[in-house]
């Protein structure tokens, strides 16, 4: 008999560090390359690892998340315990948000009940990766594991910056070390130490248990309370080697351990790039492994002229005669007129870039219309001085215009947008 298993997302980020991009959604819900949602990769994992009945705990600017999530996760509805459903603060036992990791789920621990699993899974939402969970809940069983945690193995010298899971060769976790200055290294790799990632398999009793105490105690957080008091008691808890996790489909010229934290301005950017080329670092096109993300239903991209170079078109893009266009993503129902140079750009949905515009490394949010002549991220300054973001690594950030801009401009293809 199949284990009945159930997971909670949690895709309340709020994502600070990704202003202006999070100025009105969740982190979760933040475009990425020419079609998808940070939140597609955690939830195309689940689903291809067998694990659809799915909660996805919300809290921040989550209108536009819920949007996505209506249009794009519906499951059959004929099968009762295969759903993704949005779960926001229901504020059962009191008038609080949620407070942690550890407290959103304890708000929902009736749906744990409800459903009575063999194990939970919780896992975040905001990173790009491929993950067959399920090998990750075979070592947990066959370890006879309270809690799996999943660990990236990374450099020793870039594990400072992360929290560390110290392991014996067995991978039962010794201890959690927060942004050690002398991180414990692997048992069989002197150069590098286990990052944690964050997403977690729970054997039910033992989290049922630990978030009851971790209420009592006033405890709201997974990684600062409730796993370390877990350890502590000399529960069984297990490194998950991401490294030792297999995806069908890989091609030979990607990363064989792809996993990016996508938690500010110049790390986002950076992780387009994985994403583009003739042998791309993260081919996001696996058919053995889809990302799923929304069924648009609009046309497809029109070419009518100029030049591209190492581009991804999203579906219902128009590139009009004399464009140039390098190094760049270019999402749907966007329009580019003549004479407009983009070198290095992440332009989002329902964008015109007018006639003589020249941007370099520069993201521009949804619903924008840049005018005629235009020049951007060429003088930190001056970008600066029009009130747009300019990373510590020099990526200009154009925030978000307003819904009705196509109305004013003549640009998309209305009926067809999310």
């Amino acid at each position: 008999m199949a284990d009945r298993i159930i997971a909670f997302v949690m895709a309340g980020g709020q994502g600070a560090r990704l202003q202006p991009l999070t100025a009105a959604r969740s982190k979760p819900s933040v475009p990425f390359g020419s079609r998808y949602r940070l939140v597609d990769f955690v939830l195309s994992n689940l689903i291809n690892s067998q694990i659809r009945t799915i909660y996805l705990l919300v809290q921040y600017k989550s209108q536009s998340l819920i949007e996505h999530v209506r249009k794009a996760w519906t499951i059959s509805p004929l099968l009762s315990d295969q759903f993704v459903t949005v779960v926001p603060p229901q504020m059962r036992i009191g008038e609080s948000w949620f407070q942690g990791t550890a407290d959103a789920v304890q708000q929902n621990i009736n749906l744990v009940e409800e459903h009575a699993p063999d194990f939970v899974v919780v896992f975040g939402a905001d990173h790009i990766y491929r993950m067959d969970i399920a090998q990750m809940i075979e070592m947990h069983k066959n370890r006879g594991a309270d809690v799996s945690i999943a660990a990236l193995p990374v450099p020793i010298d870039d594990a400072r910056s992360f929290g560390v899971i110290a392991a014996d060769a067995d991978g039962r976790i010794e201890a959690f070390q927060e942004k050690p200055p002398n991180p414990t290294p692997l048992a069989d790799d002197p150069c590098s130490a286990y990052a944690s990632m964050g997403n977690y398999v729970f054997s039910t009793k033992v989290l049922i248990d630990a978030l009851h105490d971790a209420q009592e105690a006033g405890e709201t957080d997974f990684g600062n309370h409730v796993l370390p008091r877990l350890l502590a008691s000399g529960k069984r808890l297990f490194a998950y080697d991401f490294a030792s996790n297999t995806i069908p489909g890989i091609q030979p010229w990607e990363a064989k351990v792809y996993w990016r934290d996508v938690g500010n301005i110049d790390a986002y950017f950076n992780a387009h790039k994985d994403v583009l080329g003739a042998e791309p670092v993260f081919d996001a096109f696996n058919p053995k492994w889809p990302i799923y993300s929304s069924n648009y239903q609009g046309p497809a991209a029109r070419v009518l002229g100029g030049r591209l170079h190492n581009t991804l078109l999203g579906a219902a893009t128009v590139i009009h005669d004399g464009a140039e266009i390098k190094d760049s993503i270019i999402r749907r129902e966007a329009v580019i007129e003549e004479d407009v140079v983009l070198d290095e750009c992440i332009v989002m949905d329902y964008v015109r870039v007018c006639r003589g515009s020249r941007l370099k490394r520069v993201i521009i949010d949804r619903h924008n219309h840049i005018e005629p002549g235009s020049i951007v991220g060429f003088d930190v300054a001056a970008d600066q001085a029009r009130g747009y973001t300019v990373s510590a690594g020099g990526v200009t950030v154009i925030p978000a215009g307003h819904a009705n801009i196509f109305a004013r401009t003549g640009g998309g293809y209305g009926g067809y947008s999310e």
